[in-house]
Formats: C-alpha cells, sequence, structure tokens
C-alpha cells in the first residue's frame, strides 16, 4: 500500500517522534534516515520496527522487515535532512548500564559532563568511533543519544559505540573500581601535556562543558590534563578537543 496523505496516521506518528523528545523516550523507539545509518543500525544488532521507503529515490535492495511505501511529497514531509537516500527507519532503543562495561587492560574512555548542542554529541560519537575508543560516558542526565540530530551528526556512529549516561559520582566509583588513570581537562599550574600521559594502561580523560569547563566534584580527582596551542585563543571547541585526546590515545597504542 503507497502512502499518499499528510494525514496518515502512521505519517503523524513518525512526524511526532522526530520533533517531540518526550514521545520519543516514551514510545522507546527512535528514527534514523539515510541509507548508511539505517545499515549500521542493522549491523550492530537494533531491532527494527518499520521502514518508510520512497522508491522513486531509494534504489538498492528493500530491508528485511515491515516496509511501508510513500510518495516523494510524503518522503520530503518526514524526511529531517537537507539531502536524503529514500530510507527513514523506526528502531527499538536499547538500554545500557554502565555497571555491566567490562573495560580491558588498555581500554580508554572518553566522559563529557554536558554537551550543549546534539551536533556537537555526534560529531563527539564519530570521533570516538573513528579513534578506536571503547566508551563513552555522558553525566548530563538530560542527554539524548537517540536525537535525530545526534544520529545524523554522528553518521550512525552510535549505534557501534558503548555509550552511557552516569551520575559523577556514579562514574568516579567505576573509574576507581576499575584502576583507570583519570585525566581531567582543568587547566592550572600542575596540567601536563596530554602526550605525556599514558593511554597503554585504562585510562579516562574528562572534558567538561564549553561555557564552565568541569565542575568542582573532578577537582583533585585525577591528574590535570592540557592540549598545548600556539594561537592566542586559549580554548577549543569541545569535540574538537575531544577528537584531539582520542587521536593521542590511538597515537600511543599503534606506536
Amino acid at each position: 500500500m503507497l502512502i499518499e496523505s499528510f494525514q496518515n496516521d502512521k505519517i503523524k506518528n513518525i512526524t511526532k517522534l522526530l520533533s517531540d523528545n518526550r514521545f520519543r523516550k516514551k514510545s522507546n523507539v527512535f528514527v534514523v534516515e539515510g541509507q548508511q545509518e539505517n545499515e549500521r543500525a542493522q549491523k550492530f544488532d537494533f531491532e527494527p520496527v518499520e521502514f518508510f521507503i520512497c522508491e522513486n529515490i531509494f534504489q538498492k535492495e528493500l530491508p528485511k522487515g515491515k516496509i511501508h511505501l510513500v510518495t516523494d511529497k510524503v518522503y520530503e514531509k518526514i524526511a529531517y535532512r537537507g539531502s536524503s537516500e529514500g530510507i527513514i527507519g523506526v528502531y527499538k532503543t536499547k538500554e545500557s548500564d554502565l555497571s555491566s562495561f567490562k573495560p580491558k587492560e588498555n581500554s580508554t574512555i572518553i566522559i563529557v559532563e554536558g554537551v550543549e548542542k546534539p551536533g556537537n554529541l555526534g560529531a563527539i560519537l564519530r570521533s570516538c568511533e573513528a579513534f578506536g575508543i571503547d566508551a563513552l560516558i555522558v553525566s548530563d542526565g538530560k542527554t539524548d543519544f537517540y536525537n535525530p540530530n545526534v544520529i545524523r551528526s554522528s553518521v550512525g556512529c552510535l549505534f557501534g559505540m558503548e555509550v552511557f549516561q552516569a551520575e559523577n559520582d556514579e562514574t568516579l566509583a567505576f573509574l576507581q573500581n576499575n584502576n583507570f588513570n583519570i585525566y581531567t581537562t582543568i587547566m592550572d599550574e600542575t596540567a601536563e601535556d596530554l602526550s605525556k600521559r599514558d593511554f597503554r594502561e585504562k585510562s579516562a580523560v574528562l572534558f567538561g562543558t564549553e561555557h564552565s569547563g568541569l565542575s568542582d566534584f573532578w577537582s583533585g580527582k585525577g591528574k590535570n590534563t592540557l592540549i598545548p596551542m600556539a594561537g592566542s585563543i586559549d580554548s577549543l571547541n569541545l569535540s574538537n578537543a575531544v577528537a584531539i585526546a582520542c587521536y593521542e590515545a590511538l597515537r600511543q597504542k599503534k606506536g
């Protein structure tokens, strides 16, 4: 059956999933647009609920599962990206618990206390996945990993990452119980160059918000670490700073 009307209940539902965070969380499903992103979601065993496909755009073999064919105009209505590839999937969310994560002897994890913009979180996920980071922990309870803009800017890298939300107390206990080296990005006279930290052992690099940095909770909890810079500016975009730390961890492990 071809869906031609914006008033179709399924089109109304997916539109609400895209625009209403509370509704999406309550429904325990999320939306994925694009061929690569849908392929990654299925590769990493996310369970599809249904697909909306515009055959005039989507030229690949149809995925397995419940499929709704839609017209070009309807697809344009529900597509949230500037450029589109004719496929939108709806998937069940996964629950994650930090206590279930079992780090390796040389695991590197990234911890951020807060991410103001979904696009920034997506960029962080993309860097973490690209450089082989073992997990990402976000301390902000409001963070929505399944926000469409997170999925879009991570290019689906969310699906292959271990991601957790945890309060600072829980995060610190996890790091201490698992004997992690804790590297805090607090700029003071004790801070040392990132390249001098040893990432061949269990390591965690912590970043605060762009506005205020790490909270006082982390003061004295780890070794203060800085990214050396040569210009007149004294700070970086959060996602750029995380990318540099991720690369340094990989450089040391490969070296």
